[in-house]
């Protein structure tokens, strides 16, 4: 049975998803809450999370609390939905607006996208679900807040989420020195407590822990649907309450301005959607006019491509050895060598770091290793489809790449394998790599205080 198939039966076999409702326990340590789903007829979810206090607050509203974990459950819901993927979802505990709805099933299908490509399903967005409440309590009423304000020659208190990789890095080099820094670690792995470690911060972090529940673990081992979901969005709205509980003013992402490039060429198709410049807008409207934290959320690097991030982390050299990007050797923190994320970190670093810095990262020569052919076509264009991983756009990969043969021939070092055959396959980037590192995004929600931070930061680049 194809999965598109598959789909449509589960669809028939299981038409009704329940957000039942949630509970929490709050203290003065932080907040236990769980979430109660059932894919009805099937199974039913109770998934965890837990968010630490590090900073004392002086006052908790316990409407906005519940709020806020009510949309929190709102994200989590997707990753058990998608198991069969029903075709109504009902929602107990509240009396969500047509406007709410909307925005929910706009996160949900651009976040799936690649689960249904990957999954070869094809599905519209009219037709893949309907929201029903069976509640009569309505949102809260408030009245929006506006961003918060740094004043005088206070330091504004940001949190930065920190996933192991270079660009958090930045993000905490960058702001430390000009802000009151707090670190945001969901489930805490070997480059996540390095990192806070090198940047002195580690009393500074709160460690968040989510749990997922076991029956969707087994229900994906016996075949059901499964695939990629809006991860950053659990980050957007848990980081809304790890801010609020903590007294802290902004949530600083780390996302750039290529995350908004499609993964599959001219489709909405998009690995990094909940980390475009759309989601984040759209999330900040939602959370001021349906949540109301006070917590502002953006992205610190926004303005900058990747080739700008891997320039600004090159100098960093204390984070070259605990960094860690590549997703399939996350556990044993360590770089697999093989997969299309450690080509494409490779790729991005080689105008800035000389091999043997690459080789102490890495631990081999990643464009000597004809195996990941395929994945440097995806990466560079000459194939349509981008590998599904967080990796910047293909005109920056190209760029970098026809930098760093230009690097390879004035040390007279022979080519490898990889570059070999990209020469010879005659890719022409559209922006040259000189105006690239000079580009500027202004698609961004930085205010004049954080965008003249990211601009000296700039300036300094260009002054070494």
């Amino acid at each position: 049975m194809s999965r598109q198939d598959f789909y449509k039966k589960c669809r028939e076999d299981y038409p009704t998803f329940t957000y039942q409702g949630f509970s929490y326990d709050l203290d003065e340590s932080g907040i236990s809450m769980t979430f109660d789903f059932s894919i009805d007829g099937l199974s039913e979810f109770h998934p965890t999370w837990y968010i630490p206090r590090i900073n004392p607050v002086d006052e908790i509203k316990t409407d906005l609390i519940e709020d806020m974990v009510f949309s929190l459950g709102m994200v989590e819901l997707i990753s058990y939905w998608k198991i069969a993927c029903p075709p109504t979802v009902i929602i107990k505990d509240r009396a969500l607006t047509a406007e709410q709805i909307g925005w929910w099933k706009k996160l949900y299908f651009n976040g799936l996208g690649e689960f249904y490509y990957t999954n070869g399903i094809s599905e519209e967005f009219e037709d893949f679900m309907t929201i029903t409440c069976e509640s009569s309590k309505p949102t809260r009423s408030f009245t929006p807040k506006d961003a918060p304000k740094i004043m005088g020659n206070k330091k504004p208190s940001v949190m930065v989420p920190v996933g192991g990789g270079k660009d958090s890095v930045v993000s905490i080099e960058l702001l430390k020195d000009k802000a009151d820094v707090n670190c945001y670690v969901i489930n805490s792995r070997g480059a996540t407590d390095s990192t806070v470690q090198v940047a002195e911060l580690t009393e500074k972090t709160i460690y968040a822990k989510r749990t997922l529940d076991k029956n969707m673990l087994d229900l994906n081992a016996k075949g059901f649907l499964n695939g990629h979901t809006p991860f950053s969005a659990l980050v957007a709205f848990s980081s809304i309450v790890a801010g609020y509980l903590n007294n802290l003013d902004f949530v600083a992402l780390s996302n750039e301005s290529s995350a908004n490039e499609s993964t599959v060429l001219d489709s909405y198709v998009n690995h990094q959607y909940s980390k475009s410049f759309e989601f984040e807008s759209d999330f900040r409207s939602y959370e001021r006019n349906y949540i109301g934290s006070g917590v502002f959320y953006f992205s610190f690097l926004r303005p900058l491509s990747e080739l700008q991030i891997a320039m600004l982390f090159s100098r960093f050299k204390k984070y070259h050895g605990i960094f860690k990007s590549c997703n399939v050797g996350s556990k044993q923190d360590i770089w697999c060598g093989h997969c299309p994320k450690c080509l494409f970190v490779y790729i991005i670093l080689s105008p800035y770091l000389s091999l043997e810095e690459l080789d102490a990262i890495f631990g081999k020569r990643l464009f000597e290793d004809e195996t990941l052919m395929e994945d440097f076509d995806k990466l560079c264009g000459i194939l349509p489809e981008k590998p599904f991983e967080c990796v910047g756009s293909r005109d920056e990969v190209n760029a970098s790449i026809t930098e760093t043969i230009s690097k390879y021939a004035a040390r007279q070092i022979a080519l490898p394998a990889l570059l070999m055959h990209y020469q010879d396959s005659a890719v022409v980037p559209s922006v040259p790599f000189a105006k690239y590192i000079k580009q500027y995004s202004k698609e961004h929600a930085l205010n004049d205080y954080f965008e003249s931070i990211i601009k000296d930061a700039l300036a300094n680049e260009g002054n070494n």
